[in-house]
């Protein structure tokens, strides 16, 4: 789930930042200290140590893959347990756990090769069981994971040997291998006798098996991962990555400003405007920017009564102007969207575009769903009730705040009122997204490459902790999602996904506001990025600081 920081002082408190340097042990002359030698005059030679500090705009909730649901924890989760398969840097999926792989020419049975000599960070060896183990795990009836429909269709399996995992499919599965680059596996050692949705364990792993292992999480303050002395893809070079909980974005950019953390997410007006006012930030970072797999949008509880008529939703749409919200609040930097899926890609239904911003449509549509303002009030009212209802969204997200009010602003002049609450990440995913305590809210999507969508618009899953929390249920959408599952031609799979767009558009679950462009930006010293399609992540192990440039000086003080 794509999600936002939340709301701070602007300034983190001295106590609280001599706190974080003891925690990760090292001294505050270590962390002030910049090298004065050019960085393009340095030899680009890897070399281990270091630390990498970067900002999160919201604390980790669980470590656990398969029950975690939003961003933050699986940027730590991905970081300690990792699948089968995983997308390179072109997209194309490719070997993490597995060396090699095959699909019967009946596509039922997808064999997969383990790589040799694989051990969890307690020495224990990884072995087809672990697989095995964490397949039976999601499947439980007691595990509740957003995940599980991925695997609903495996029928069985087989471990002839320690190196071999054998899944067999009830039907073609065209999402198959791709599932697979998502679970992430769990030892079975360490899970076996565990209640996993209340177990330590989320908090406390015990054995893992990505290049980090945590090393020590505050809440609501920092998570420190120390590099993997043993993972099986070469040597791990930057030594430590300390994540700074700093939910404010401008916190954010003065902790970068003054050389304090080395990565963070700029906003559209950090990047635009105050990045090229600070010479410092200009000579020692670098900007990155890309499209990424995300979109923002408005989404509807439609449980409550007051959206149950679609020309209610669609009114809402005609009342919003996304360019209004992208100029403003993304100054631009993105695009809008008609169809949940990333502008420019294969899968995008050509056909459908943004509904036009249009409030006398809206007002038309509100009128023949029998809403008017009887009392003169400015604020339509059916049945004695007025339309009122509140937009949720989390705390600290300048962008998403920003967003509600203009469409708060928009929406009152088509005589809707509208409330805007801000809640803390964490209460806001248990309390009220989990609950499905809201009437609507403003939230992202992060996506796989892989075009399947069935865990966030299928009627099936809408249980708890599932993706589906608006409710939506439209018999044309299962079908084509359930369709587009059993082929494997491509023209055919896009045929169900433009059905299914087409019948998402006229439904209007959810208002598809705009595809963000992502802004990250990263500390001179740390080399080895290279942006692809798949952005800057993808091989974030295997980045480095060459000696001369090497900054922190990690002791042996434990956290």
């Amino acid at each position: 789930m794509g999600q936002g920081p939340y709301f701070a002082k602007l300034i983190a408190p001295l106590a609280t930042y001599l706190l974080a340097l003891i925690l990760c042990g090292c001294s505050a002359s270590d962390s002030d200290q910049s090298t004065s030698l050019p960085y393009s005059a340095v030899a680009d030679i890897p070399a281990a140590g270091d630390r990498l500090v970067d900002a999160s705009s919201a604390d980790a909730s669980n470590l656990i893959p398969m029950i975690a649901s939003d961003a933050s924890s699986h940027a730590i989760a991905g970081q300690l347990y990792l699948p089968l398969l995983k997308y390179d840097k072109e997209l194309n999926l490719t070997g993490q756990l597995a060396s090699a792989w095959e699909v019967s020419a009946d596509n039922l049975s997808i064999t997969f090769h383990i790589r040799p000599d694989l051990k969890w960070s307690d020495g224990k060896p990884f072995t087809s069981a672990d697989c095995a183990f964490t397949l039976k795990l999601i499947q439980d009836e007691h595990t509740q994971s957003a995940y599980k429909s991925d695997y609903a269709l495996v029928r069985s399996f087989d471990t002839p040997d320690p190196l071999t995992f054998i899944v067999h499919y009830q039907e073609p599965f065209s999402p198959a291998l791709a599932s697979w680059s998502s679970l992430a596996i769990l030892p079975e050692h360490v899970f076996a006798h565990e209640d996993i949705m209340h177990t330590e364990l989320s908090r406390h792993p015990k054995a893992t098996i990505g290049p980090y292992m945590l090393a020590d999480w505050q809440s609501q303050q920092s998570i420190l991962m120390r590099a993997n002395p043993d993972y099986f893809d070469g040597p791990v070079w930057i030594s430590e990555r300390f994540t700074r909980i700093i939910p404010d974005r401008a916190t954010q950019f003065l902790e970068l400003s003054s050389g304090r953390i080395d990565s963070a997410s700029l906003t559209p007006i950090q990047f635009r405007r105050l990045f090229d006012q600070r010479p410092s930030l200009k000579n020692h970072y670098e900007r990155y920017k890309y499209l990424d797999f995300i979109y923002t949008y408005l989404g509807f509880n439609l449980k409550r009564p007051l959206f149950a008529d679609v020309r209610v939703r669609q009114a809402i749409a005609y009342a919003i102007d996304r360019q209004e919200i992208l100029d403003g609040v993304q100054l631009g930097l993105g695009e809008t969207i008609a169809s949940p899926y990333k502008p420019g890609t294969y899968w995008v239904n050509r056909q459908l575009k943004p509904r036009p911003f249009d409030p006398q449509q809206a007002k038309a549509l509100l009128a023949e769903a029998g809403w008017r303002d009887s009392d003169g009030d400015g604020i339509l009212d059916k049945d004695g009730k007025p339309f009122s209802f509140t937009i949720l969204t989390n705390n600290g997200n300048q962008q998403r705040a920003d967003a509600a009010t203009i469409m708060q602003q928009r929406l009152k002049k088509v005589g809707i009122e509208v409330r805007i609450r801000l809640v803390e990440w964490s209460a806001f995913i248990e309390n009220f997204i989990n609950k499905r305590q809201f009437d609507a809210v403003i939230l992202g999507w992060s996506l796989s490459p892989d075009p399947d969508q069935y865990s966030i618009w299928h009627s099936s899953q809408t249980g708890p902790r599932q993706f589906n929390f608006l409710s939506y249920h439209n018999d044309k959408v299962d079908a084509a999602l359930d369709g587009a599952r059993r082929t494997f031609d491509r023209k055919q799979r896009k045929a169900y996904y433009d059905t299914m767009q087409e019948e998402i558009w006229r439904d209007v679950p959810m208002v598809f506001l705009f595809a963000p462009y992502s802004l990250p930006v990263m500390h001179k010293r740390i080399h080895g990025i290279k942006p692809a399609p798949a952005g800057i992540g993808y091989n974030s192990e295997h980045w480095y600081v060459p000696r001369e440039l090497q900054k922190y000086h990690p002791t042996a003080i434990q956290p």
